[in-house]
């Protein structure tokens, strides 16, 4: 698969688990979740023996664990913006 490619659906989806869990990273961070997300996503795939699991590819289960390593950063990235502090409306 090309970069370009690649680049592409990983910015797709980084926008997809950015949005999910209300983030607004623009362009270069919606890329960037979704390329680090696709490791993530395969390192976990791998881990749970889904070869599919593949970085960036262009099969139905590469894209999910691409998707679900992105929604993973994306939740990370929160809570380490928040401080790891909770929401206490109290």
């Amino acid at each position: 698969m090309g970069i370009i490619l690649a680049l592409i659906i990983g910015g797709i989806i980084g926008w997809l688990a950015a949005a999910v869990t209300g983030r607004n990273e623009g362009i270069l961070g919606s890329i960037a979740i979704g390329v680090v997300g696709a490791i993530i996503g395969s390192i976990i795939a791998n881990l749970l023996g889904n070869a599919g699991g593949s970085l960036v590819s262009s099969s139905w289960s590469g894209i999910f664990w691409t998707f679900v390593g992105a929604l993973i950063l994306s939740g990370l990235l929160n809570a380490l913006q928040s401080g790891g502090r909770g929401h206490n409306n109290v």
